[in-house]
C-alpha cells in the first residue's frame, strides 16, 4: 500500500505545468533541495515514478532543455536525472541570476518567488525534491531537507513571512525545516497544491479525537463500574454480617427489605435497587438505608471485638 508521503507526491504531480514563471519557480525549489546543484552538475534522485515523469516536462517548460541522462524505461528503485552539459548548466544558472564562478547555490533569489503562485510552486518543488511527511495516523511531521544551509535559512524566513511557524535543525550535513503541528502541515500542503492530502490529515485528526474521546469515556465508565462493584461488595459484606449474626429479623421492615434485595441482587446499582423496592423509592432513600445497614454491621463488629477482648483465658 502506498505511503502517505507517496500519495502527497502523486497529488502534487497532477498539478498542471502551465505558467512559465511557476515552472521556473518549481524547478528552483527542486534544484535547491536536490542531491546536487552546482556549476558542474545537476543530479536529482527520486524513487517516485510520478515525480520522475514530471521532471522532464518541468525542465522543458522552464528552460527548453532535456536532461543529459535519464533512467532507462522500467527502472525501479532510485531514478537518477543528470545534467552535465556546460551550456545547459549556464542556461539554468543565468536564469536564476547566479554567477557560475561563485558558490551560487547557497542562497535564495527572492525575485523568483515574488508572486503567491510562484511561492507555492517553489515550495512544491522543494517538497517533491527534498521533502517528506509522516502518516497522520501515526504522528504529525513534515520536513524539507537540503545541504544548502543558507538557502534553508532563507526558505525558513520565506515560510515565516507567509504565516507559517517553521522549526529548523541540523541533521548531519543537512539543514532541515520541519513542522509538527497538524494545522501548519495542512496549510502547507494546501499552499503547494495538495488539498486532498491536507483534508486527509484533518480527517485523521478528527478520527483520532473521536477514538480518544471514546477511550476516555470507556475508561471512565470502567472506573465508575469498578467503584460501584467495590461499593456493592462492601455492602454485601456488611449485610451478610447482619444475617450471620441473626440481626436481620430484628430490623425495621424497610431496612430488612433493602438488605434482602441487596443479597438477592448484588450486581444492581443503587438506582436499579431502588426501583425494586415495594413501593419504589428514590436513589437517595436507598442510599440512606444502605448506609444505616453498614453502620449497624460496624456496631456488630465492635461488639464482637469487645466480646473477644473480655473472654476469660482458658488457663485462668
Amino acid at each position: 500500500m502506498p505511503s502517505f508521503a507517496y500519495k502527497v507526491r502523486s497529488e502534487l504531480c497532477r498539478t498542471p505545468v502551465q505558467r512559465l514563471c511557476c515552472a521556473r519557480a518549481e524547478t528552483y525549489g527542486v534544484l535547491l533541495f536536490a542531491n546536487t546543484f552546482s556549476a558542474h552538475e545537476v543530479r536529482i534522485i527520486t524513487e517516485n515514478p510520478e515525480f520522475a515523469a514530471r521532471l522532464p516536462r518541468l525542465f522543458h517548460k522552464a528552460f527548453s532543455l532535456k536532461f543529459d541522462a535519464v533512467p532507462e524505461d522500467g527502472t525501479r528503485g532510485k531514478l537518477i536525472f543528470r545534467i552535465t552539459d556546460t551550456d545547459k548548466l549556464h542556461r539554468i544558472i543565468n536564469q536564476f541570476g547566479y554567477d557560475p564562478r561563485q558558490s551560487f547555490a547557497q542562497h535564495v533569489n527572492f525575485a523568483m518567488v515574488e508572486d503567491d503562485c510562484c511561492r507555492g510552486a517553489f515550495l512544491r518543488g522543494a517538497f517533491l525534491s527534498g521533502g517528506s511527511v509522516t502518516d497522520p495516523e501515526k504522528r504529525y511531521h513534515l520536513e524539507l531537507a537540503t545541504s544548502h544551509i543558507q538557502a534553508s535559512r532563507e526558505v525558513s524566513a520565506l515560510l515565516t513571512e507567509m504565516g507559517f511557524v517553521p522549526h529548523t535543525v541540523m541533521r548531519g550535513a543537512s539543514s532541515v525545516i520541519y513542522f509538527k503541528q497538524s494545522e501548519h502541515i495542512e496549510d502547507f500542503l494546501t499552499t503547494i497544491g495538495a488539498p486532498v492530502s491536507a483534508m486527509d490529515i484533518m480527517t485523521a485528526k478528527v478520527d483520532k479525537e473521536i477514538r480518544n474521546r471514546t477511550n476516555r469515556a470507556f475508561n471512565c465508565d470502567m472506573a465508575n463500574m469498578e467503584k460501584a462493584l467495590d461499593a456493592a461488595r462492601e455492602q454485601l459484606t456488611a449485610i451478610e454480617k447482619l444475617r450471620d449474626d441473626g440481626a436481620l429479623d430484628s430490623l425495621p421492615d424497610k431496612l430488612r427489605q433493602t438488605a434482602l434485595l441487596r443479597l438477592d441482587y448484588p450486581e444492581l446499582s443503587l438506582q436499579d435497587l431502588a426501583q425494586r423496592c415495594d413501593p419504589p423509592v428514590s436513589k437517595s432513600c436507598i442510599n440512606h438505608r444502605i448506609r444505616k445497614l453498614m453502620e449497624l454491621a460496624a456496631e456488630e463488629r465492635k461488639r464482637d471485638a469487645a466480646d473477644v477482648r473480655f473472654l476469660p483465658h482458658k488457663d485462668a
